[in-house]
């Protein structure tokens, strides 16, 4: 199918109070290609994309959709010029089925009634169309996986006869396989003609997937290249201004035997049946991945040894003796310490300042015996964590909801720290920020290890647990398939440890 101009930007700016998001960003988009977004956080790239979709005026600047200007007041105008955008955070209605969630809104009629038999009847050839065959229209959405319901947003898109679809972050959720299915979809989308703007901080996608790529920084378009022009390298660089080496580098730890385990897991199930007598021992200054399929209990684990969940059966010992974690404050005192996946709603306090956010489970330490509390004391040393996290923000007194995904994930990293943990656990820590900030993670995990804290890395990324971890466990169903050291772990074989047969079950019963 000939590629066809199909959208131009001509010196898109936007200013918000005191900022200016984007630039005099020009590029042209072309019908029948994917064209991937890059840059930091920060860089623009959401600004841009909620001017394309009509969640806001560009302040400079025009925007042409098939030849013609557009100047879309909401998203339900451009939806009916042929724009459709899936964000991050997936809008669907829980409580709704796969069909209604389609036709929320304009679900069609016979006289008065709705035609439910027609609402059923064309999801479905939507679902057809796109080659998704084990989606029920008739299902209630909170049944669907997270990948089913991001499958359902395309359905949803596509159910307007988008001419172009813009995707923020898609597989930002999702397993390696469900990414593979997901990426055998935009390529359809693309060969039926359709126009894809693709965000996405995941590099090797971006050159998996993409026609052309466009790189934005500080608001402004750095430059736009085909696919075959560009590398990872380069495209790094361009986004961060600067030479950038984005590997991880560590010294990963030898002679395990030698060492005393500062936490021992034996035999431990939650009352949820997600967890199933699981054992393991961490070290010190060890760094322990943690991965598997989503839905493997990964969380539920850090959780359960946390305190968070009930434990149905088994032990756990810090530093050789068995402790009773009845809750978090017990694990807390315990010295460990928990960084949940998702940082907006079970971490930040988004409302709060950066300041109350990093100090709150320090306060009791910074009070007097008359129970009064210092404020220089906070003041100070927040801005030492400040300082040594280097988390970029203009005042401690900043709206925690202002900054970038990188320094909101810094803030709560650096609430725990405070505390002094003896252990980590660490769930998803990079989970949707930038190159830059993902190094700045690494970087403090390193420094965290070389002191002596131990932390449990679960992450749903490989090359971050080849790249990070001493050791990696791999989970499925609840149950623990495996323990990798950093020299025998790849790829293929991490993968062969998620597959569902019992050729594989308990493959390793190693709980060194």
């Amino acid at each position: 199918m000939s590629k066809e101009l199909i959208c131009k930007l001509n010196g898109i700016s936007k200013i918000f109070p005191g900022v200016r998001a984007l630039d005099n960003v020009s590029f042209d988009i072309y019908s029948g290609e994917v064209h991937a977004i890059v840059g930091e956080n920060g860089a623009g790239k959401s600004t841009l994309m909620n001017i394309l979709s009509g969640v806001y005026p560009a302040d400079e600047g025009t925007v042409e959709f098939e030849g013609k200007p557009v100047h879309f007041r909401e998203p339900k105008e451009a939806q009916l010029a042929g724009i459709a955008m899936i964000h991050q955070e997936l809008s669907l209605a829980p409580h709704m089925t796969a069909a209604e969630n389609v036709y929320v809104g304009r679900m069609p009629k016979k006289g008065l009634l709705i035609d439910k038999a027609k609402m059923y009847r064309d999801t479905q050839a939507f679902l057809d169309e796109l080659g998704i065959d084990y989606i029920d229209p008739s299902v209630v959405v909170k049944n669907l996986s997270v990948s089913e319901q991001q499958l359902l947003e395309i359905v949803k898109a596509m159910s307007f006869r988008s001419k172009m679809l813009i995707m923020d972050e898609p597989t930002a959720s999702l397993t390696e396989g469900e990414i593979k299915f997901l990426l055998k979809i935009v390529d359809n989308l693309r060969k039926s003609g359709v126009a894809i703007l693709y965000i996405s901080h995941k590099l090797e996608e971006i050159m998996e997937i993409a026609d052309k790529i466009t790189v934005l920084r500080d608001g402004k378009h750095i430059e736009t290249r085909e696919r075959k022009d560009m590398d990872e390298q380069t495209m790094i660089n361009l986004m961060v201004g600067r030479e950038f080496d984005q590997s991880a580098h560590r010294d990963f730890m030898t002679g395990y035997e030698t060492r005393t385990p500062v936490l021992e897991v034996e035999h431990l199930s939650d009352v949820r049946g997600r967890v199933k007598d699981v054992s393991f021992k961490l070290y010190e200054g060890e760094v322990l991945g943690l991965t598997g399929l989503v839905g493997a209990g990964r969380s539920e684990l850090l959780e359960t040894i946390f305190g968070a969940h009930q434990k149905k059966e088994g032990t756990i010992k810090l530093n050789g003796k068995e402790v009773n974690i009845k809750n978090t404050e017990d694990a807390i005192e315990n010295g460990m310490a928990l960084i949940p996946e998702g940082r907006k709603i079970q971490g930040l306090f988004l409302k709060m300042s950066v300041e109350d956010n990093m100090t709150m489970v320090y306060l009791k330490r910074l009070k007097n015996k008359l129970g009064i509390l210092n404020k220089n004391k906070v003041k100070g040393i927040a801005d030492e964590y400040v300082d040594k996290l280097r988390v970029k923000t203009p005042s401690l007194q900043q709206c925690v909801n202002n900054l970038s995904g990188g320094n909101q994930q810094k803030t709560i990293v650096a609430r725990w720290l405070m505390n002094g943990p003896k252990i980590l656990f660490m769930d998803e820590p990079t989970h949707g920020i930038d190159i830059g900030a993902k190094s700045e993670i690494y970087r403090i995990i390193d420094d965290l290890a070389k002191q002596g804290v131990s932390v449990i890395l679960l992450s749903s990324e490989m090359p971050e647990v080849l790249s990070m971890c001493d050791r990696i466990m791999v989970m499925h169903h609840g149950e623990l398939r495996g323990i990798l050291g950093h020299g025998e772990a790849d790829q293929v074989k991490i993968m062969s440890y998620t597959l569902d047969s019992a050729a594989n079950s308990k493959k390793e019963d190693r709980t060194a």
